[in-house]
Order: C-alpha cells, then sequence, then structure tokens
C-alpha cells in the first residue's frame, strides 16, 4: 500500500475551474478531475493552519477546546500510527509554522521529514540590519504593526536568496517529493505527504506566471493587512491577480506530481489526496484575508480530489457532506488499520463506492469566533453572547500559542480538568481566555443561508423554524463531540429551548442595540455597526458620551456615516489609543 497526499494552504474553491468557471488558468487541476473523485461538499473544520492540522491528525475538531497549538499527548495522530504499525510515513513541508511553538509535536510524528525553508517571514537568513520602515502600517494597533514588520522585513530578506523559479519554496518543496518517489517507488508501505505553504499569502511568486495576468512584480509586495486593506479597484484586481498568478504556479507543481504517477503507473497501487485546510476571502463580502470575520464558503467551503486504487473510481463526482476530520479515518483504513474510538471522522470509501452519507451535519469555526454548522442545504452561523466572555476556556497540556508559550498571566488561574473522554483519562489545563477580538466577533451576530441557492451567502435568511432547528442540531453534534459545558453559555446556546426563546433573544439584541444608539441616524448598516465599536472600544466613558452627544447632533442634518466617525476619534481621542480603536472600527465597517 502506498499513499500520496498533496496539500496546498489556502487554495480556493471558486478560483479552481474544476468547481468554478473562472480566469484562473489551472489545467492540471482539470485533469487531477478526470483521474479522481471530486467531492462538491468538502467542508473546513478547525480553521486556521495548525487548527486544521490538528484536525488532519486526530480526525476530530480542535476549535471545540483550544486554539492553536501542537499535538497533545493524549492524540490520536494519523502518521504516527501508521508508523507504529510498520508504515513508513515521510513529511515535505515549507509551511514554517511547524517549527514554531504552535506547530513543534506535529512534523516529529512522521518517521522521517523534511523542512524547506524561507516562506512567510520564516527566521532564515540572518541579517541584523533589516529595512524595518514599512509603509502602509499606520492604522494597525503597536503590538500587531511590530509583528508585522518583522514578519515582512524578515520575508523580504529571505526573497533576496529566492530569485530563480528552483530557489523558490514551492519548487524546492514539490522537488522534495519528487526525491522520495523517485527513491521509493518501487518500495512498499508507505505514506508520503507534500504539503505547500503556497498558495498562502504573501503571494510571492515568478514573474512567468505573474505576465499571464498581466502584472508585474513591482504591483504588489504580497502581503495582506486583512481588514485594512482598503484598495481601489484597480488595486483590488492586482491583488486578486497575485493569488491567481500563485494558484497557476501550484497548479504547475501538482503536475510535476501526476506526470511522475503516469509515467510510473503509480495510479494501479497508489491513493492519491489532493486537499487544503481554509480557503481566503479577496473582496468578497467585502473582506480581505480570514480568522477576523465570520467564516463564510470562501475560507469554508473546499476543494477535494481522492484516488483510492481499491475502488477505481475515476473522473465522478460526490456531493455528500465530508470534512477535513475524514481524511485520517480515510488513509487508516486504506492500509487496513484500525480507526480509533476517539476518531470522530468517517472513511470516504462508502460515499465513494455507494453515495452513502457520512455525515448529517458538520461543525467548522476558529476558537472563540461563530460557531457555524453546515447540514443539508443550509449553514448557520452562531456568534458568542455580548458579556459572555468569561464562559471561553481553552483545555490543553501544550501551552503554546502561534510563536510563543503561555505567559505567566494567562497560566495563572489554571485548574486541572477530567472532564472529557478524548483525554483518555488524563487531566488537562483548563484557562479562563480573555479574547480581545471577542467583542468583534459578537457583532457579527446570527445568520443563516441556503448555500445552495444563495452560494455567494448574499440573502441571511429570516426564518426562527429553520434557525431552531439547524440550533437544535448544532447542539447535537456539540455534545457528540464533547464540547465544553461552558460553551453553551458562551453562544447563548443554554437559553435557545425552543422556538419563542430565539425570538425573545433577537427581541432583546435588537432593543440593547437601540438604546445604545438612541437617536441617531446613520448612513447604513455598516455606520452603525462602527459606533457600536467606537462605544465598546473608547475606555473613558466621558467621551463615549461626549461621542453619543456630538453623534446625535451631526444626525440632525445629515446621516452619521464612517466618516463622521473617524473625524470623531481624530480629534477626541489620545493618538496612542486610536489606533486599536481605529482597528476595532475598521472591522466593523467590513460588517455586511
Amino acid at each position: 500500500m502506498k499513499a500520496i497526499q498533496v496539500m496546498f494552504d489556502t487554495l480556493k474553491r471558486n478560483y479552481l475551474n474544476a468547481y468554478e468557471t473562472s480566469d484562473v488558468i489551472t489545467p492540471n487541476f482539470d485533469r487531477l478531475k478526470r483521474k479522481t473523485v471530486q467531492f462538491d461538499n468538502f467542508f473546513a473544520g478547525s480553521l486556521p493552519c495548525m487548527p486544521a492540522r490538528r484536525d488532519l491528525h486526530t480526525g476530530r475538531y480542535n476549535f471545540l477546546h483550544r486554539g492553536w497549538g501542537p499535538i497533545e499527548p493524549f492524540d490520536d495522530s494519523m502518521p504516527e500510527i501508521l508508523k507504529q504499525n510498520g508504515i513508513y510515513t515521510h513529511l515535505v513541508t515549507d509551511h514554517k509554522h511547524y517549527w514554531r511553538d504552535g506547530g513543534a509535536t506535529y512534523h516529529t510524528r512522521y518517521s522521517s521529514y523534511e523542512l524547506i525553508r524561507g516562506q512567510e517571514g520564516d527566521n532564515w537568513k540572518a541579517k541584523v540590519n533589516k529595512n524595518m520602515d514599512i509603509e502602509g502600517l499606520e492604522n494597525l494597533p503597536d503590538f500587531a504593526k511590530k509583528r508585522k514588520v518583522g514578519s515582512m522585513a524578515q520575508d523580504f530578506v529571505n526573497r533576496s536568496y529566492m530569485k530563480n523559479e528552483e530557489d523558490h519554496t514551492l519548487y524546492r518543496t514539490v522537488e522534495a517529493g519528487l526525491e522520495f518517489l523517485r527513491e521509493n517507488q518501487d518500495a512498499d508501505q508507505w505514506f508520503l505527504q507534500i504539503e505547500c505553504f503556497d498558495p498562502h499569502e504573501p503571494f510571492f511568486v515568478q514573474e512567468e506566471y505573474l505576465k499571464m495576468y498581466g502584472i508585474s512584480k513591482d504591483d504588489f509586495n504580497g502581503w495582506l493587512l486583512y481588514s485594512h486593506d482598503d484598495f481601489t479597484p484597480e488595486k483590488s484586481e492586482v491583488v486578486k491577480g497575485y493569488y491567481k498568478a500563485l494558484v497557476t504556479m501550484c497548479d504547475a507543481y501538482l503536475g510535476k506530481v501526476l506526470d511522475f504517477m503516469d509515467e510510473t503507473n503509480m495510479w494501479e497501487d497508489t491513493m492519491l489526496i489532493v486537499n487544503t485546510d481554509h480557503g481566503l476571502l479577496l473582496g468578497e463580502h467585502e473582506w480581505w484575508g480570514k480568522n477576523i470575520m465570520p467564516v463564510y464558503n470562501e475560507v469554508a467551503h473546499l476543494p477535494f480530489f481522492i484516488w483510492n486504487p481499491q475502488l477505481g473510481v475515476q473522473n465522478e463526482s460526490r456531493d455528500q457532506l465530508a470534512q477535513n476530520i475524514d481524511v485520517p479515518a480515510t488513509i487508516l483504513e486504506f492500509y487496513d488499520l484500525d480507526i480509533p474510538e476517539n476518531m470522530l471522522g468517517k472513511p470516504l470509501s462508502s460515499v465513494i463506492e455507494s453515495e452513502e452519507e457520512v455525515h448529517d451535519a458538520g461543525l467548522f469555526g476558529t476558537f472563540g469566533s461563530n460557531i457555524n454548522i453546515v447540514s443539508g442545504d443550509y449553514i448557520y452561523m452562531r456568534g458568542p453572547m455580548p458579556g459572555k466572555e468569561e464562559y471561553l476556556h481553552e483545555y490543553t497540556l501544550m501551552p503554546m500559542r502561534m510563536n510563543r508559550l503561555f505567559t505567566s498571566d494567562e497560566l495563572k488561574g489554571a485548574q486541572l480538568d477530567n472532564s472529557f473522554a478524548f483525554t483518555k483519562g488524563i487531566s488537562t489545563l483548563k484557562m479562563q481566555i480573555t479574547d480581545w477580538m471577542a467583542k468583534s466577533y459578537q457583532r457579527f451576530g446570527n445568520k443563516l443561508f441556503n448555500y445552495k441557492e444563495d452560494p455567494n451567502q448574499e440573502n441571511p435568511l429570516q426564518d426562527a423554524t429553520k434557525e431552531f432547528e439547524m440550533i437544535t442540531k448544532l447542539k447535537q453534534v456539540m455534545k457528540e463531540n464533547e464540547a465544553p459545558d461552558s460553551l453553551y453559555c458562551y453562544y447563548g446556546l443554554d437559553q435557545i429551548n425552543s422556538i419563542e426563546d430565539l425570538i425573545e433573544e433577537q427581541k432583546i439584541s435588537d432593543k440593547k442595540q437601540e438604546i445604545v444608539s438612541e437617536n441617531i441616524k446613520f448612513s447604513n448598516h455598516s455606520a452603525k455597526e462602527g459606533y457600536l465599536a467606537a462605544v465598546f472600544s473608547i475606555k473613558d466613558k466621558a467621551k463615549v458620551e461626549l461621542l453619543k452627544s456630538d453623534l446625535q447632533k451631526t444626525s440632525e442634518l445629515d446621516a452619521v456615516s464612517a466618516q463622521h466617525l473617524k473625524n470623531w476619534i481624530k480629534e477626541h481621542i489620545d493618538k496612542q489609543e486610536q489606533p486599536l480603536i481605529f482597528y476595532q472600527l475598521n472591522l466593523a465597517l467590513r460588517v455586511d
């Protein structure tokens, strides 16, 4: 038995012609579609990068219990299970998060691994005096600006060592995978994971691919600043062009893997999976990026392709619901290994062979943000309840963030907890989390979509009966996945036991907003959201009252706009406090 998993990070489904017609050049993904079974309703689970990888190792959702962090001591890791059962596992990747604090135990689960250096500000090439004078970061709060400047400055140093295509991390990653294949194609019992960070931002791409889209390497530095990318229409097209060019480059290197499988006839005995962890918003819903906004389908609804030589089904598609948590069970079953009882994902062979359904519903989300459920034709996004931040807890034995250890303040008050069966009798640390993004997540509220009829999610439904049905399913799936009891309080689900409860919740929410914004007329919904964000963000209550009074006077003559809010903040708020308030304001102004 042999298996190859080719993984691209941040691969947008709607930019692949295999799924949706576009101007993106992806002939090898078209070719892949003909060689495999394409899943049309495949969804993310935990987001973003390393939370998704924990799902892909363990076959269960990370985001219900923890944010970004390493594999836990009690986790069932698919690559490690293979290794323990005599199957050689090898990882090649340029995903730099594998060698940061928050990803440090993933790659060591494999028999061997090769880490390709240089991506996204990876601390690779040493240069003491880097250029730290980077434009366009003025609106970031100081802590975010410091982190972003450091990453960007290092990235620009790294790029100076990658002038030619053979120096590019994508080239080196795929070539390392091909080297494994050339060396081991005649061996048996192995699993190879070729994991490419591209097309994740920053969009660093060779000029020959940019030329395909009529843009130059000097038009954009490749870095998205998420909500602060207030691009002109012309600049938006350039940014999208960079992503398209990088997808086309990924397509070319996917073609090299397909070529090798053709030349050596590996299709006869080798499974192939091509997948991603999540997508990205490139202007859809007036957002850029991920993590800070609701998880729309451009982020959550994923491309997924699989060839199973045991079944021999190709050039077909499947419409059943599947998720990233199903990948590890699918691979273990292929090698005829037992699936651990705590692995809740399902093997996809039955879907491929008989079009059986393996899930009625699935969850997806980012820790602390909206919790989302997909079932049938519908997606329901449930926002955290205002004032319930104390109910958000993190459970871990590996207290690490993306690029640092937990601080002593974060660890104060930690308690040992043994609430969950999946920890196998091992207690974890339970810590109350103070998430500075929580109020932004709360403002998004709840959204219900029929995503089959409204694939772009432009028309939220007002249907209390269907919403209550989705809430009931949400609670059921949360229970099946051992969601902490406090999470039901965090999302206000403990108060919703009937349709009448749901209607009353909405009335209370509307009333609270009207009290805060009483007697102020706004130019649009975004301006109102911006005002509410400013009220929550300004610490001085006297200034909050002044803001309310001044805007009431303004609205007697003209509806309050986003510009009115920005002008007021510049005039009345201390300069050192402005960046964080503008950050929160810009998040709110992006709410559609």
